[in-house]
């Protein structure tokens, strides 16, 4: 199986055979970063854990060189950073039992370049060979430029996939930016309950991240414990954690929606609930 960067890579944590744990994949996370699976598609690595007849895999698209470093990391070169990165992902996909783990290893700037081929024909690649029942990328509404850029190159080899070959649910994840604003009923709640162990030794292994200077554990759990608590004001908590997400599924199955629109259409109906709520109780 080959992709287009000769660097890039199928893990297999048992040692396995790649394609054998592609083949058994039945919920998949395409993400921009090393780390960015543990805290965006955490409902689907805990949906297939040890659970033999469900498997979770990863793609990981770029190769983190840019990120922020500090301490004994400080005087890290991008090189050196890269090979860390893929070290500690590693390590997230044995503690983790992930089906596979695919290191692409292209830059960002690769994966924000609308007409480069090359990530769009890897991830197509890797959908074709996996055929997952549900697929987790990045939110539209992130923050983070590489992230929806991988989400957008995510959306377009998932519609270039046969009709019959697609996922039945495709779920746009918070990373950098919360998705709380969304309306409730535009809102997928993932209940991620559990496991805290398991939560917190996934991000934890991102030593180069977090002692590097940005404390992604505390942050990703504390974000899942407010959802969840937050989440209802007239009712007791019902989970210890939830991931919220926004169904990309209509712009796979529907070629013809902009995704700039799509997101446009999500941000009016927040201004639309936002000033009809106000509106409602304001003195006239």
């Amino acid at each position: 199986m080959k992709f287009h960067r000769p660097s890039s890579e199928i893990y297999c944590w048992e040692g396995g055979q790649p394609l054998a744990g592609l083949a058994r994949t039945t919920h998949l996370g395409i993400c921009a970063h090393p780390d960015d699976l543990e805290m965006m598609a955490l409902h689907g690595i805990l949906e297939c854990f040890q659970k033999p007849h469900l498997g979770f895999s990863g793609v990981v698209v770029t190769n983190g060189a840019g990120s922020a470093r500090d301490l004994e990391y400080a005087r890290y070169s991008d090189e050196e950073m890269q090979a860390v990165r893929r070290r500690e992902q590693k390590k997230a996909a044995h503690i983790g039992e992930y089906a596979s783990l695919i290191l692409l290893d292209h830059s960002s700037q690769n994966a924000k370049d609308p007409g480069g081929a090359f990530v769009l024909d890897d991830i197509l690649r890797v959908l074709e060979l996996s055929c997952p029942d549900v697929v987790y990328t990045h939110s539209l509404c992130d923050r983070h430029e590489t992230h929806v850029a991988v989400a957008l190159r995510t959306i377009e080899a998932l519609r270039a996939l046969p009709e019959d070959s697609r996922p039945g649910r495709v779920i746009g994840c918070e990373v950098w930016g919360d998705l709380d604003w969304l309306p409730d009923d535009l809102k997928v709640k993932m209940d991620v309950s559990g496991h805290e162990n398991l939560a917190a030794a996934l991000v934890g292994v991102f030593d180069s991240q977090i002692a590097g200077g940005k404390r992604y554990d505390l942050a990703a759990a504390g974000r899942r414990r407010a959802h969840a608590t937050f989440s209802e004001s007239h009712a007791t908590d019902k989970a210890e954690g939830l991931i919220y997400g926004v169904d990309l599924t209509p712009l796979v199955t529907n070629r013809n929606i902009d995704p700039a629109r799509f997101v446009q259409d999500l941000a009016a109906r927040f201004s639309a609930e936002l000033t009809g709520r106000v509106s409602k109780f304001a003195a006239r």
